[in-house]
């Protein structure tokens, strides 16, 4: 019964405490610094921590290495449970990548110490990176 007080599915609220409310970060401040960021968009626009969400608006969120992109159903202005914040948005987000690619960038074995030179040359071409110019 208290859930129903806080949501409605007409009115706006602001983009930083509904990505809260709904879950979708930590806390508010995290929210509101991917706002200024520039992380998120609002129907394709960046978004002020400030600016208002209503139901129908597309909310994207880069967020913890991922793209999260929801569309508002209800706006919150509390922050409720997650069975009740699951569906005051529908989640269009593309499926996390698999986690045997998140753990293919280079493992060092427990206890190797730090890397060697040669080491790190070989992960900055492993990774792509060209790393400081050799002098000659």
């Amino acid at each position: 019964m208290a859930a129903a007080a806080q949501e409605s599915t007409t009115g706006s609220v602001r983009v930083d405490s509904w990505i809260w409310c709904v879950r979708l970060t930590k806390t508010r401040s995290l929210a509101a610094t991917a706002c200024r960021a520039g992380h998120v968009r609002v129907n394709g626009e960046r978004a002020k921590p400030a600016q208002a969400v209503r139901p129908g608006d597309e909310v994207r969120l880069h967020h913890a290495g991922r793209e999260r992109v929801v569309v508002v159903s209800k706006v919150l202005t509390k922050r409720v449970g997650a069975a009740v914040a699951a569906e005051c948005f529908v989640d269009n987000s593309p499926p996390p990548p698999p986690r045997e690619d998140a753990l293919a960038m280079g493992v060092r074995d427990r206890g190797a110490g730090r890397p060697t030179k040669r080491d790190r040359r070989e992960l900055e071409r492993l990774h792509g990176l060209s790393g400081r110019p050799r002098r000659g």
